[in-house]
């Protein structure tokens, strides 16, 4: 056999044991005399002796030539080490070798592989399979394990059943862009890689699996940043004979198994709020609550006029309180003003009041305001002596949206977004429909399948903006984890919210109308949701950034560096798709 032992294993139990090693070399020292080698593996290291008095002169001669990441073989006795490594699980013991076999030479890689390395990200996701022997990507990647497996033992335990559903899929309008796939033996036609299994988890209802979960690729073909890949992974669900709150039990449930048995913290409290409460108090639906900060929106004292230009001419005038940032000096304050005026951001300003320690208040709008009117807005935001109260107004969409990013860039330079604290939250109640200024009609939210709040349906006659829809997402510290909702399950209200949505008759037939069909053999009423699996596992490892969680990612341009793809495919590949590539 290769080993007897892993080298995270060894302790001082196993002295006077002979026994066999495999793995990669860490690091030498070389003293002539006696050299010093440690060896890694997955489970951790091992620090191997070679003494010329009690080694072998060809095991010694050996030893020599070995070189960073040598994979190699030994055999050899544990001892006590003289100088215990308190750091090292193995630290108390070391193996004074007797046998040593090189099973491959290694080149010197192009970084170090170590916790803290010399390697810049491009070269790191170039050479993958290098970075993932460093602890850091280890440690990942195992965590992603941990968290799929405590998923599958707890939804397996509520009843529910994995079933895989195809890749090889249909294109369908809504939604982001699809990957396609060209047929071979369909001339001129195409699949496409799912977005979601959306509509077969749905079918699977039809068919009376009843609770349904997979843990799934999905594929969508759209602008990346750091916390999306064009390939990601779902936890996909589905249940039957339910409402919104079942499912939201169920999920809350789960939630709260993975914060315990991965992270070891407890939670009890899941806090709800609606789509439009998230929006006027956070400006967006998926608010980070491990702070405050919540928007106040201000008024005129006594009048209807601020007798402030910038003021008076806005649909809103927001503001937040920073709590202890009175003492803010103007350079500081300067860096928040050219901050929002960033593109990204787009706001025209910011105006600015003090709090000051001795009940005073100052602002950057005195020239307007006494301090009798600032102790109004002080008022208003519930300040106290020592606060920093940020205005913004203007457009009221565009007010919140500026004001919640301003929010979030103050939690992390205050520290207030702690990578050790959850803060879960459901955002219910969204809008069913959303305008599209560039098509010039209205869009699924969601999607197609979901179904309006009971009692409506009606409203779509006549204030399509206004109608609520059956659904939810669950957020995790400022990012949405997961979302979904109750579905339409009847052909009638299915066939009207495509109409509602632009499909004629013909085209909905042609995508969905195998969905429709199978509504008309006995539908249960039915929902799920779907969890971000790469999102969720960043969260719960204590990051927002999901790459590092991913074996083998794409870069911001959808590129995989390692393996170089996409690439290009030969002229006859592309004849027998039939296929024609101009250039």
């Amino acid at each position: 056999m290769y080993r007897t032992h892993n080298n995270g294993a060894l302790r001082a139990e196993h002295i006077n044991e002979t026994v066999t090693l495999a793995g990669w070399v860490q690091k030498s020292r070389d003293k002539g005399f006696m050299i010093w080698l440690d060896l890694r593996d997955r489970y951790g290291i091992t620090q191997l002796i070679f003494d010329e008095e009690r080694t072998p002169k060809d095991v010694m001669d050996l030893a020599k030539t070995l070189g960073r990441e040598f994979v190699i073989q030994v055999t050899g006795k544990v001892i006590e080490r003289e100088s215990k490594n308190a750091k090292m699980a193995t630290g108390d013991v070391e193996l004074l070798v007797e046998k040593l076999e090189v099973l491959n030479e290694a080149k010197t890689p192009p970084f170090t592989i170590e916790d803290t390395t010399d390697g810049g990200e491009d070269l790191r996701m170039k050479y993958r399979y290098l970075d993932i022997r460093r602890n850091p990507v280890k440690e990942k990647l195992i965590f992603r394990h941990k968290v799929s497996i405590a998923v599958r033992n707890y939804l397996s335990e509520q009843g529910f059943i994995e079933v895989e559903t195809p890749y090889l899929i249909k294109s369908t309008p809504e939604g982001a862009r699809d990957f396609v796939v060209p047929s071979r033996m369909n001339e001129g036609q195409f699949y496409a890689l799912p977005q979601s299994p959306q509509t077969f988890k749905q079918l699977l209802m039809v068919g009376g699996m009843d609770k349904y979960f997979q843990i799934v690729k999905c594929f969508r073909d759209e602008d990346l940043r750091a916390d999306r890949q064009p390939e990601f992974t779902q936890i996909d669900c589905e249940m039957a004979f339910v409402e919104q709150e079942d499912i939201l039990n169920i999920f809350e449930g789960l939630t709260k198994h993975l914060l315990k048995e991965v992270v070891g913290f407890e939670i009890e409290n899941f806090p709800r709020m609606t789509y439009d409460e998230a929006m006027a108090k956070y400006g967006n639906d998926k608010p980070d609550i491990r702070f405050g900060m919540e928007f106040c929106p201000l008024t005129p004292k006594g009048g209807t006029d601020f007798g402030f230009g910038v003021f008076d001419n806005a649909e809103l005038v927001n503001a937040i309180n920073v709590e202890g940032c009175a003492d803010y000096s103007r350079k500081q304050i300067d860096e928040l003003i050219n901050w929002v005026k960033r593109p990204q951001i787009g706001a025209t300003g910011l105006i600015w009041v003090k709090y000051n320690s001795d009940g005073s208040l100052s602002s950057s709008v005195n020239k307007f305001f006494d301090e009798e009117y600032l102790k109004h807005f002080a008022e208003a935001t519930q300040s106290k002596p020592g606060d920093l109260i940020l205005i913004m107004a203007g457009e009221t969409y565009k007010t919140r949206t500026q004001l919640s990013a301003l929010r979030m860039e103050l939690a992390t330079r205050l520290g207030l977004r702690k990578s050790d604290e959850f803060a879960p939250l459901w955002v219910v109640d969204f809008p069913l429909l959303e305008w599209d200024e560039e098509t010039e009609r209205y869009h699924a939210m969601h999607h197609p399948f979901t179904s309006p709040k009971p009692g409506q349906m009606e409203l779509l006659n006549t204030n399509p903006g206004d109608v609520k829809a059956n659904a939810y997402d669950l957020v995790l510290n400022g990012n949405e984890i997961g979302g979904g909702s109750i579905r339409i399950h009847d052909k009638e209200t299915q066939s009207k919210m495509f109409d509602y949505l632009g499909f004629s008759k013909e085209e909905a037939q042609a995508q969905f109308g195998f969905l429709m069909d199978a509504f008309q053999y006995g539908a249960p009423p039915h929902g799920g949701l779907a969890f971000g699996l790469d999102r969720l596992v960043a969260i719960l490892g204590g990051q927002e950034t999901i790459r590092d969680f991913i074996a083998f990612p794409k870069n911001n341009a959808g590129r995989d560096v390692m393996i170089d793809a996409p690439a290009t495919i030969d002229a006859a590949q592309l004849e027998e798709l039939n296929l024609k590539v101009t250039i």
